[in-house]
């Protein structure tokens, strides 16, 4: 099939990386193993022919000797009537051998059918790679749902139509249309490849999922998009990626396994949103992705048995939400994240189970809240975290259970206060914290229960106000 080689040669004014990926990938192990035969390898006609005769005599003489054998003592039956049986029984004996040829037959037709429609979805491959690397973006748009199709259509081979359809995403892509090398047309077709692999996603879709497909959009350009209700089971990866557009969507999507990725992304002042998304059993990752003014929402979302990382990530301004979130198992780490000047908020989020963590992570202004945040299980760990003039607040946070520990943190002018919260149950503890400066309040907090630990904690010029707390005696916790 010369045809399906040449079909991805569209890549040479686009991305030379298809051709490589289309060579690599193109045919499937057993194709490459048996020379592309379909059929299955039949011996010759005379030897068949004479093992046939010979298997029909010696099966001739078996039944009579069984015959005779078996009616010799009773003398029920003489050579003519057992020779009359046992040509019976040749008779259902060559029956039976018919049978075996006519499927042999009925195989050898499906091989030649299954290799017409392998030529045929090849020439539609060629087809629709060719339409993907043409000028016009009108015809770019037909070869879009050319190959979707094409991936519906044919299982065998649909990774490699969706890697297609990735891959031209990966594209260079100016997305600015003030900029000499923007084309027109060009974001409506990378908006079409976005909404045929979301609709391709959803929980709806059965036969012609793509779910469990791999999909690679590392350093591809997103001008906005829409991926909500996608339910992500195989790897995903948005490594590098670049975030442009006013709005990218992942509401309602479901990252029930497998591993998302957006590593070293960059998410310039925009949205992004998660809301009411399902993260059971899955890992997400943004790991030094870097958020520029950005809002990024997680609101609603679930935690399950799913993890989020933001291990170095970096938020200058902007917004990280995931009020009204509820933990039940799953975690979330912020290991040596660093924020800058935004706002950072867990608002009405219920902790069931599971962690969130910002172990050696650094806050320079903005606010991290917790507020009205109820606490059942789990932990939420601050320890050895950095503040600088920024605030953290619990106000009118419910206590029940679980463990909030700011231990060996360092608190530089800033502020932290659990403003009528309720403890009935949990710990709250700042053993060996530092503060320097700032805010300490604990006003009209309702100690009915639970345990607020202080031991070894230092305040030097803090501002402590301990409302029903009993106060350290020297001053320093």
């Amino acid at each position: 099939m010369p045809g399906v080689r040449s079909g991805v040669d569209f890549c040479r004014g686009r991305s030379g990386a298809l051709k490589a990926m289309a060579r690599r990938r193109w045919w499937p192990r057993r194709w490459r193993h048996s020379s592309g035969r379909y059929a299955p390898d039949l011996w010759p006609v005379w030897i068949v022919a004479g093992l046939a005769v010979v298997v029909a005599c010696v099966a001739g003489i078996v039944a009579y000797w069984l015959v005779r054998r078996l009616t010799e003592p009773t003398g029920t039956l003489g050579v003519p009537d057992a020779i009359k049986l046992s040509i019976a029984i040749l008779t259902v004996f060559g029956a039976v051998l018919a049978g075996v040829y006519a499927y042999r037959k009925q195989r050898i037709a499906e091989g030649d059918a299954h290799r017409a429609d392998a030529t045929q979805f090849a020439d539609r491959y060629s087809t629709a790679a060719g339409q993907l690397g043409h000028e016009g973006p009108a015809v770019r748009l037909a070869g879009v749902y050319a190959m979707a199709r094409l991936a519906d259509d044919w299982g065998e081979q649909r990774q490699v139509c969706v890697d297609v359809l990735c891959a031209y995403l990966r594209m260079p892509y100016e997305w600015n249309p003030e900029s000499d090398q923007y084309e027109k047309g060009e974001r409506e077709v990378r908006q079409t490849v976005i909404q045929v692999i979301r609709d391709h996603l959803q929980e709806s879709r059965e036969e012609s999922s793509w779910s469990t497909c791999a999909l690679d959009f590392t350093r591809a350009t997103f001008d906005g998009g829409d991926f909500s209700g996608c339910r992500f089971r195989g790897s995903v990866s948005f490594a590098d990626a670049d975030f442009v557009g006013d709005l990218i969507s992942f509401d309602g999507a479901g990252f029930l396994d497998g591993a998302v990725t957006f590593h070293g992304a960059r998410f310039a002042p925009g949205t992004v949103t998660f809301n009411d998304a399902q993260f059971q059993g899955g890992t997400v990752s943004f790991d030094e992705a870097r958020f520029s003014g950005s809002a990024l929402s997680f609101c609603g979302a679930l935690l399950g048995a799913g993890d989020i990382t933001f291990h170095h990530a970096s938020l200058s301004g902007g917004t990280l939400a995931m009020d009204e979130a509820r933990f039940s198992g799953g975690t979330a780490g912020f290991d040596y994240a660093q924020f800058s000047n935004a706002t950072v908020t867990f608002n009405r989020t219920r902790f069931d189970d599971g962690s969130l963590a910002f172990p050696r992570a650094r806050f320079t202004g903005g606010t991290l809240s917790f507020d009205h945040a109820h606490f059942a299980g789990g932990a939420v760990a601050l320890d050895d975290a950095e503040f600088t003039g920024g605030t953290v607040t619990f106000y009118a946070a419910g206590f029940d259970g679980g463990n909030v520990t700011f231990d060996y943190g360092q608190f530089t002018d800033s502020t932290v206060t659990f403003h009528h919260g309720r403890f009935n149950g949990g710990t709250v503890s700042l053993g060996h914290a530092r503060f320097s400066g700032g805010l300490v309040s604990f006003v009209r907090a309702q100690m009915n229960g639970g345990q607020v630990a202080l031991s070894d904690a230092q305040f030097s010029g803090t501002n402590t106000r301990w409302g029903r707390l009993q106060p350290p005696e020297d001053g320093t916790g």
